[in-house]
């Protein structure tokens, strides 16, 4: 990387940004970046391979010129699940009837139409519930045959061709990586995404395989959106590297009034494994057309960071939105003025987790509480794979943790941590050396001055991932 922008993150909630249509020139992308985004999100749902290799450019480019890290996710699109057309393109389905769903191509009517997925026909049983078009038209299985499902039309109302289709009751037998996420995945990770978004997980395993296919090269983000992951949180936690509580099909398929406890339980769960977590979907939505967003938005964002989340994520407000930077700035406001308040600090000391019984987590544990007692400025964290920037930011420092790590794949993923400003630097191989680095850098990056105090995390031997067993205070000169 070139020379560093002296640019300091005034928060420690970060900014996930989806790229698109209003977002890919390199203009729109450095008023992003500077206006707070700190990942940025490519939506494989849309888009040519072509295009999202432009975008991967542009934004290497943008850090290259910038000599910041900037992280890259690429978020797959998953099994779309879908009814098949339509006689005329539209129907109207009334409350009450019958209608049949079955496997014949021919295009429906107000009767039956087309769902090309034998999987859900298998699955389903009498009373199961199947949602259309996002929820908006909702039908019960009176009967399950093995080439059709006949329905009751609880609520109904208009659908057309292609309508998404949603199964909250059952366990689908179908892999979270169709044939076109795998194309996509080995696309994204020959373009050196730093994370994969991986859609509609509902077992552990569907996260096993990502990890086998991703083989290290990038962190996997499991999205949590289906009611079935949820009863498997824990273990699908165990496997991921981070995950994001997507609100869009987790509140298509939970009652609306579900989705706000399970997001507090997601963020509390990630929290207590030290996984980064983003809460996504609709934060700032009416600015997609409008250059200011309601007071209700401003409020839910607010609350994913007094929950302790990561990163907040913009979807179509930067991808597709007339207001792209006012809604990343916006966000940057909101974010940085919550942090601002006593109320939230006493949150965060409330709700640290305990540490693990590890060497680890005890010097992350010992790094903040002696940086809250001497007043030091950072927390410097020396890291190869990431993990003891990790630790140390699971605890919720009061001051920031600067991570430090000769790996620039490293500083990308930590874009999207909590509290962490990445550093890209030459290996040490003493702790005297480590600590006069650590004083140097915190002070250019303009963390520290002179007299002012930082506290130095590292793992000793050096260069060896999971050995973070030394901790020293040290004085800027």
């Amino acid at each position: 990387m070139t020379v560093r922008e002296r640019l300091r993150r005034r928060r420690r909630t970060k900014i996930v940004a989806t790229i698109g249509p209003a977002s890919s020139s390199p203009e729109m992308l450095g008023r992003l970046f500077h206006g707070g985004a700190d990942v940025f999100r490519l939506n494989f749902s849309h888009g040519t391979h072509a295009e999202h290799a432009a975008r991967i450019a542009l934004i290497r480019e943008l850090e290259e010129r910038t000599g910041r890290p900037i992280g890259i996710l690429a978020d797959v699109q998953g099994p779309k699940l879908r009814v098949g057309q339509f006689r005329g393109g539209r129907v109207h389905l009334q409350t009450g009837q019958a209608f049949r769903l079955d496997l014949n191509p021919t295009p429906g009517d107000a009767r039956r139409v087309c769902l090309p997925h034998p999987e859900i026909l298998a699955a389903a049983r009498i009373g199961t519930t199947l949602l259309i078009d996002d929820g908006k038209l909702r039908l019960r299985v009176l009967r399950q045959r093995e080439d059709h499902l006949e329905t009751e039309i609880v609520v109904g109302g208009p659908i057309s061709d292609r309508k998404g289709v949603n199964v909250p009751d059952v366990v689908l037998p179908i892999p979270a990586l169709t044939v076109k996420d795998r194309e996509d995945l080995a696309f994204a990770l020959a373009h050196g995404v730093d994370y994969v978004g991986l859609s509609f997980v509902q077992r552990p395993e569907d996260v096993a395989e990502a990890r086998a296919l991703t083989d290290g090269r990038a962190w996997i983000m499991t999205k949590l959106e289906k009611p079935q992951a949820l009863e498997n949180l824990d273990q699908i936690l165990a496997l991921s590297d981070a995950v994001m509580v997507a609100r869009g099909d987790l509140g298509v398929e939970l009652p609306p009034e579900e989705v706000p406890l399970a997001q507090k339980r997601i963020v509390r769960a990630a929290r207590a494994l030290g996984r980064p977590v983003v809460v996504a979907t609709q934060m700032l939505e009416s600015m997609i057309n409008a250059p200011a967003p309601t007071r209700a938005e401003a409020s839910d964002v607010a609350t994913a960071v007094f929950d302790g989340a990561d990163a907040v994520m913009l979807s179509a407000e930067t991808a597709a939105g007339q207001y792209p930077f006012e809604a990343v700035n916006m966000m940057d406001r909101i974010l940085a003025r919550v942090e601002q308040d006593p109320g939230w600090r006493a949150l965060m000391d409330a709700s640290r987790p305990e540490p693990e019984r590890s060497s680890a987590d005890a010097i992350a544990a010992a790094a903040r509480q002696v940086t809250h007692v001497i007043g030091a400025q950072a927390i410097a964290a020396f890291t190869a794979s990431g993990s003891t920037a990790l630790r140390v930011a699971r605890e919720r420092p009061e001051s920031p943790v600067i991570g430090f790590t000769t790996e620039a794949a490293t500083a990308r993923r930590l874009a999207a941590v909590w509290g962490v400003h990445a550093v890209v630097t030459l290996p040490t191989h003493t702790m005297s050396e480590t600590v006069t680095r650590a004083v140097r850098l915190a002070q250019q990056e303009g963390f520290a001055t002179s007299g002012e105090e930082v506290v130095v995390v590292a793992g000793i031997p050096f260069g060896v991932a999971g050995t973070t067993n030394a901790l020293r205070v040290a004085r800027v000169k």
